[in-house]
């Protein structure tokens, strides 16, 4: 494995995963409100703007104000970060 390879598996371990359930979200508009850099509404549901992203606390804000608890955050081995079960 080249040096590039191993730097990029490294980013990668660090990287969180995001997810809407369009069955549950409603559309509040909460997330993208909280973390306006990671969800947008689109048809009146929320959608993440990047499915892997860096470790960010707006974003778990964005989860735990979920009122339908629509997102789940999870890290790079596929454990629940948010919100807290």
């Amino acid at each position: 494995m080249s040096a590039g390879s191993a730097g990029s598996a490294a980013g990668d371990a660090a990287r969180w995963r995001v997810f809407v359930d369009p069955t549950r979200c409603i559309g509040s508009g909460i997330c993208a409100g909280a973390a306006p850099a990671h969800f947008v509404l689109v048809d009146g549901l929320s959608r993440p703007l990047g499915e892997r992203i860096a470790p960010a606390d707006e974003v778990l804000d964005a989860a735990e104000s979920c009122p339908m608890e629509a997102i789940i955050v999870s890290d790079a081995e596929g454990s629940r970060i948010a919100p807290e079960p």
